[in-house]
């Protein structure tokens, strides 16, 4: 990272925000022109490099995608459903090829056959659906699926705003060292994959002299296969506003912002005016319920970069910086944005908070198990026979929620990938063996992550699905460390070649590439992809041994 940039892109404070703008400037065309990145260079005091090396990154700013008119859904549930194939030819019927570019998962998993319309997300299940959607031009589509809980947190309806907040007084009048207290005593883990302790994160903020400080949701939802951030943002949008409110409270930050990914239209209008109902009642701004509380809200919408799920790329990011990994220490607590103490959260470990510090941290601590307390937010692919959102108790049986809750597979189904593409495939032969919590899938050597399941059918090779991740993780690389840069590629470039070819790689050769992407990359992204590979190798041996040569 460059402190230099950090303080020239935080110079203005983030109301006038460097990244928002190349975003503006690129929705015309879909990537910027080059005289709107020479001006921003010029408004920011820094070279015309950095503002065009930032746009070239992005998915929905790169000149690659200049002037595209819909995106197809490349995410893994859809290339396991089988739909994509017919979506394309069918849009290739309406645009030309030059006018149809891809996005990494839509959050549609649940139904499949997804793309990206004129600033919406869809699915067609037959090419008179599409055709009708795209003559409508982009007329909003009911996105209907399964809801359910064993212990209703997160899903219970939204019982109204007075009655939402109204508890908001009595919480700030107990002071933000009583309100720290409270959340570090439900035990509440971060829901975004790592698992680690709010309480945490929020008092090491808390303890720094220096501000202004922040707090980031990470509502960059990019982990194929998840959605439930997606429900939360667009069904239940007071719940995380709410969230961010104490975080901010407990943290002694003045500043929440929102990043949203692109790939979410719906979800960015949606928290706009649930924020703009905050602004309406007096929630925001200076002085809050006259409790000397001061806190606003800013919505960044991101712009499709995987990466950006990890903080401190997701910090370069709404800098206005390529979203490449930053070397810790400093943490963000310490130096986040503009080199000022951070806290970043996810959606869900943010929407907690109201429940927390309605009922008591104790009260949370209760449900869940004693290292893995609350309730977890599982997302379920079309494979099921009830698809949707799940909330259950930590510590709830897989099979429960799979078999009894979702009512089991529609087809034969031989592997789940689970927690995204850094998550572990879990054959289906373990699924009795696992409880929905963090420790119980560390120990099976598998990751809860953020509890995305996808189904890998029967008759799906297992061989192309790990060419699917590695090509995946290559192409969403920061490309900070080459552990990460080059291994995902070579990765790829063999299970490609053996998938297509009577090659047959070096078993050593890849188990020495895996150990290299496993203890030299700089995160999770680069350390994380060997799992699934792992996993495949161990349970699925059968399947994959003709195409390694020991």
């Amino acid at each position: 990272m460059s402190k230099n940039l950090s303080e020239l892109s935080g110079r203005k404070g983030i109301v006038d925000n460097l990244f928002e703008k190349m975003g503006m400037a690129s929705q015309v065309t879909g990537t910027p022109s080059i005289e709107d990145l020479d001006d921003l260079a010029k408004e920011f005091l820094m070279g015309k490099a950095n503002t065009y090396g930032t746009t070239s990154f992005y998915d929905f700013m790169k000149p690659e995608n200049r002037d595209k008119k819909v995106y197809v859904c490349n995410g893994s549930a859809c290339l396991c459903a089988g739909t994509q194939p017919s979506v394309k030819k069918a849009l290739e019927k309406k645009f030309s090829q030059d006018e149809i570019g891809h996005m990494t998962c839509l959050g549609r998993c649940h139904e499949n056959g997804a793309f990206h319309f004129q600033g919406k997300n869809y699915s067609a299940k037959t090419e008179s659906e599409l055709f009708n959607i795209i003559d409508q031009k982009g007329k909003s589509v009911p996105d209907n699926y399964h809801i359910q809980a064993n212990k209703a947190i997160l899903t219970l309806p939204f019982a109204g705003f007075k009655t939402h907040y109204g508890s908001l007084k009595k919480i700030l009048d107990q002071g933000p060292k009583e309100v720290l207290e409270q959340i570090k005593a439900s035990g509440l883990r971060g829901r975004g994959g790592a698992g680690f302790p709010m309480g945490f994160k929020l008092e090491a903020c808390a303890k720094e002299p220096n501000g202004p400080k922040f707090i980031i949701c990470n509502a960059d939802e990019g982990d194929p296969g998840a959605y439930s951030d997606r429900f939360i943002l667009e069904q239940r949008p007071h719940s995380l506003l709410f969230g961010m409110m104490m975080a901010g409270y407990a943290a002694g930050a003045e500043w929440g912002i929102i990043y949203i990914r692109a790939e979410y239209p719906e979800a960015v209008e949606i928290v706009d005016q649930a924020i703009s109902e905050l602004r309406t009642n007096h929630l925001l701004g200076k002085n809050i319920l006259d409790t000397g509380f001061n806190f606003d809200l800013k919505i960044i919408q991101a712009q499709g970069a995987y990466i950006c799920g990890e903080e401190t790329a997701l910090i370069n990011s709404i800098e206005g910086q390529r979203p490449e990994v930053r070397t810790r220490p400093p943490y963000p607590t310490t130096q986040g944005l503009f080199n000022k103490p951070t806290v970043v959260n996810n959606v869900e470990t943010l929407a907690a908070l109201h429940f927390i510090l309605t009922n008591g941290g104790e009260a949370y601590r209760s449900i869940g198990t004693q290292k893995s307390s609350g309730t977890k937010l599982i997302s379920l692919d079309s494979f099921f026979k009830r698809p949707g959102i799940y909330e259950v108790e930590m510590g709830t049986p897989l099979a429960e929620v799979l078999f009894d809750m979702a009512g089991g597979f529609k087809t034969s189904v031989k592997a789940l990938h689970i927690g995204g593409p850094l998550g572990g495939i879990v054959p289906v032969e373990k699924i009795s063996e696992l409880t929905v919590d963090f420790e119980s899938f560390a120990n099976s050597g598998f990751l809860l992550g953020h509890a995305s399941v996808i189904c890998i059918p029967q008759d799906f090779p297992m061989i192309r699905y790990l060419e699917h991740l590695f090509d995946f993780a290559s192409f969403e690389s920061c490309g900070k460390c080459f552990p990460c840069r080059l291994g995902t590629k070579r990765a790829y470039e063999l299970l490609h070649k053996t998938a297509t070819s009577d090659y047959k790689i070096s078993r050593e050769l890849f188990d020495d590439l895996l150990s290299t992407l496993e203890q030299g990359s700089l995160c999770a992204h680069g350390g994380g992809i060997p799992l699934p590979a792992k996993n495949a190798l161990h349970y699925f041996e059968n399947e994959l041994k003709n195409h390694f040569d020991k």
